[in-house]
Order: structure tokens, then sequence, then C-alpha cells
């Protein structure tokens, strides 16, 4: 197809977007018009042989680096694979503290023990920047009031998948905009000028990671560790299991032997098995990332006011709730896939404790559970009587998707997960923090009506509650009576 860019430009600037952001997206743009695939073959890529791991470091932590130092998160989701309809970092994981509380509380102490004002920002999306500021308000008056707190992601046309012209959608114009992917990190920084403001204040490095991500803390030996190596970006990887193998992966491009990323959009078919082998591609992006805000810099003035991301392509309907709608490209980039345009970039192999993430109810559950503890300095860790390894949690997908069916199935409380292995829970039931599980623990209820979990220690047992008496509504009785 042969088709202009300038609709989308015109769109764009009607909305008074950035220049930085409307070079990034015709960066990709031009990418999909030229019919390239955005896929990286096998045969163009070698593995990473062996990379530094930070349990091994030796570097004497710096705390004067902290006042050069930027923590941002990643601010711009709204869980709504979880049917949350606000920012996803604002529901509670530890007792009443949200995501953001256990972020902010982590800044506020380090400030308190280095004696050193880290400077804290959101990259905050339109959907979440109210509910996000309010809580700051409301909550963190002094960072509320900090300067620069907010960073705010951009947001680019949907394209008709036939023309490659902006969609339209009469009913919500709202509904022709889509959010770039993180990789808009860069043209936010530099659009919005926060990047020169920061190098103007002294700033040198950043930090970033994804708010749902609690093991994404500011740690001090990785940041003097950057520091020394004088790398220009630096991206933090765990070794891949058989639940990343569907994630993407770290690899060496074969003809200028520098590191890149490659997701799974960007595998051919053929290339799978590959792609998805674990013992060859060893390493995923966790998505914590460490940049040189000065090098950030060079690499955005050499390439014109922006940053040439790799484009990943999504195909949708203009009304992702109606299928029947014209059908869509949406064009993203990934904040980690910026390390194949930095020269010098390296990687780090950290332990699994730094990637957390909460993607589904399963990982909820384990976090609210007394199988994570709150640390002194607000990380959220797992409980030392765990023994190293989380209790493996397989709770039904199907009838806890969404955040509203856990919060009814744990009313009465958590149960405590500390010394359990596994557990399987399927059908809907009733639990509370009088039940223990200990081992490996199997629930099953096959009828509609939710059952309750008896209120004891359950070890090592598969119990079928599918023909338990239903629990009495207390409602009903009042209306009987």
């Amino acid at each position: 197809i042969m088709a202009s860019f300038e609709p989308c430009r015109t769109k764009m600037e009607a909305e008074n977007i950035s220049q930085s952001a409307i070079s990034a997206f015709e960066s990709t743009f031009n990418s999909l018009v030229s019919g390239a695939s955005g896929t990286i073959p096998e045969d163009s890529i070698s593995p990473v042989e062996d990379l530094q791991k930070a349990d091994e470091l030796t570097t004497e932590p710096n705390s004067d680096l902290l006042s050069e130092t930027v923590v941002l998160k990643l601010n711009g989701g709204l869980g709504t694979g979880m049917g949350l309809d606000k920012a996803k970092s604002l529901l509670k994981v530890k007792g009443n503290l949200t995501f953001l509380d256990l972020t902010a509380k982590q800044v506020m102490k380090m400030r308190e023990d280095f004696k050193s004002n880290v400077k804290f920002m959101l990259m905050n999306s339109f959907s979440t920047s109210d509910d996000t500021l309010n809580f700051f308000k409301e909550k963190y008056p002094d960072l509320a009031a900090e300067e620069g707190l907010e960073l705010m992601q951009n947001k680019v046309p949907k394209l008709n998948a036939e023309t490659f012209e902006p969609a339209t959608f009469e009913p919500n114009p709202a509904n022709e905009w889509c959010p770039p992917g993180h990789g808009d990190l860069y043209a936010a920084l530099v659009g919005s000028g926060q990047l020169d403001a920061l190098l103007e204040k002294g700033f040198k490095y950043m930090f970033v990671s994804n708010s749902d991500n609690l093991g994404a803390t500011l740690d001090l030996k990785i940041l003097t560790h950057f520091a020394t190596s004088d790398a220009s970006f630096m991206m933090e990887c765990c070794e891949r299991t058989e639940n990343d193998k569907k994630g993407g992966h770290l690899a060496v491009r074969n003809e200028d032997k520098q590191l890149i990323l490659r997701e799974s959009a960007m595998c051919a078919d053929e290339d799978e098995p590959a792609f998805q082998d674990i013992t060859k591609h060893r390493f995923f992006n966790t998505n914590n990332l460490w940049i040189r805000l000065d090098k950030l810099k060079e690499v955005v003035d050499k390439s014109g006011g922006f940053i040439p991301l790799p484009m990943i392509k999504n195909k949708k309907t203009v009304d992702p709730k109606d299928d029947s709608t014209t059908k869509v490209i949406q064009l993203e980039t990934a904040m980690g896939a910026a390390i194949e345009c930095f020269e010098g970039a390296s990687a780090l192999v950290v332990p699994r404790t730094r990637f957390a993430p909460v993607k589904k109810c399963n990982d909820l559950l384990l976090l609210r559970s007394d199988a994570y503890i709150v640390t002194d300095d607000f990380r959220t860790v797992l409980n030392p009587k765990c023994e190293g390894a989380a209790p493996v949690m397989a709770i039904d997908s199907k009838k806890y998707k969404l955040v509203g069916a856990l919060e009814e199935a744990t009313a009465d409380g958590i149960p405590s997960l500390v010394q359990c292995k596994r557990l399987t829970i399927k059908g809907k039931v009733l639990l509370s923090s009088k039940c223990v599980m200990v081992g490996e623990v199997s629930i099953i209820n096959s009828s509609d009506v939710a059952k309750v979990v008896p209120k004891r220690t359950i070890k090592d047992e598969t119990l079928d509650l599918t023909d338990d008496k239903a629990p009495e509504d207390p409602c009903l009785k009042c209306v009987i009576m």
C-alpha cells in the first residue's frame, strides 16, 4: 500500500502532540508501509553466551550517585485484563497499601536513609493521570508538589488495516487513538522538555521499571555498577524458565555484534521453536532499565529528535469491544528495544526477586498472602519461611480472571500460604484467613454456587466441595423474616 503519513501528522498536530512523538510514530509508520514484517530471523542473530550476574558484583555501593539519579515508574496501564477501570497501581497489594504506596514509601525511606534527594517520576497515560495525581495529593503531598513528577504518555492514531489511513469511529472518537507502548518513554522525555531539564539539573542516571513490578527497587549496588561500567544503557535480565518461553529474549545481532531484544511479535512462525528454546536463548528482559541520560540525548540528537525503535504490529478492531467494527492496526514500540540504539549497551543478570509483576489474580492472591512480607525499606519479598520457593498458584483462570471475583472469594480474609507448595482451585470458593494451606492442596467445586472452604489447616488434601451445602445469604434471611 502506498500510504502517506500526512493524514496522521495532521491528526496528531491537531491534538498538540509533540514533534518528537510525531517523528517516532512516522518512523514506525514508514516501517509498516515499506512492507517490513517487523520480524528478526533466527539466522540473523546469535544467542547471548554469558552475562555478568548482579549477585557476583564486587562494586562498593556509592550513595553519592543518588543525587544524580531519577527513578521513573511506568504507570500508564489500566489493568483492563484484570477487569479494572483505574490505574492498576492503585490496587491494594499488602493490607491497605497499593503498588504506588509501596513505591512512594521506598523512595521516601531511601531519601531518609541516605540523606539524598532521589528524584521520583511517573509516566502516566490519559487514563491513569487523574486518579494517580489525586492519590499523591491526598497521601504524599510532598511528592505531589515536586516539580516534574508526571511525564505524560503520548497517544497515536489507530490505522485502518486496509488503507493505513487514520481510522475513524464517530460513535466514540476516543477509540480512534491508542497508546504507543512504553517505547514512547523516550519521545515523552524529549517532547515534554523533561530530558533537557533533568540534564540541566545535573541528573545523569535513570532507573525505569513497571509500576506493577514490586521487585524493581532502586538497588544501590546495581546503580554503582552501572555508573562505574560507563555503559550507555543497561538492561536487567533474568534466566528464562519454562514459564518464560513465550516472552521476548535478548540476542546478539550478527552483522554488528550489537545487543538487541526480540519480542514474540518479531518472531516468524518457522523460528518459533528456536525462539522458545530456553537453553539456546537464555535471558529475558525484565523491563528494569538503566539509562545514561547524557547518552540518550546523544542518540536522540543523532537520529533527528527521536529514537528509531523497531515496530510492533498489533491487529485489532477500532472498537475493541466490538469485533464487527473496522479492522485496524495498532503500532507500538517497546522501551527495552532501545538497547539496539545505544553503542556500548550492556545487560546484567538479576535474581528473580527483581521481577515480580502482577499480571493475573494468581499473582495478586500470592502477594496479598503471608507468603510475601514487606521489609523495613518497603520492599515486598518472599517470606524467608518459604525457603526460597514461592507457592505455585493454579487458581481457576476463568472464574478468577477479574479482581472483583477474587475480592468476593477473599471477603473473609486471605488464606495462609506460607507453608503451601502448590494451591489449585477449580470453581467458585469462599476462602478465609482461618484457612491454612500446607503442602499441595487442591480444592474443587463443580457446582455454580460458591462453596465455603473449611476454616482449618488443610494439608496435602484434595477437597471436593461440589455437594456441600451452599452458605446461607444473610441478606435473604432478613427479607424472609
